[in-house]
């Protein structure tokens, strides 16, 4: 097994949905700007409430590594 490098980033992923979708969510658009993303790690989970105390929104704070090239 080569040895690697890895960076970690902070990502927070929202859904009006669910945790699990704001996990995919985070996941899915940190793929689109970074390469080699290898594993996350949930850090912090929130969400934002409507008038009448209803959730509104999840919020998702994760660490994300991703593998440098070479």
């Amino acid at each position: 097994m080569a040895d690697h490098t890895y960076a970690i980033t902070h990502v927070v992923g929202t859904s009006s949905e669910g945790i699990d979708t704001a996990v995919q969510n985070g996941i899915r658009r940190a793929g689109e700007s970074l390469r080699n993303l290898d594993w996350f790690e949930v850090t912090e989970i929130r969400g934002r409430l409507g008038h009448s105390s209803e959730v509104q929104e999840y919020q998702v704070t994760m660490k994300v590594g991703f593998r440098y090239d070479g």
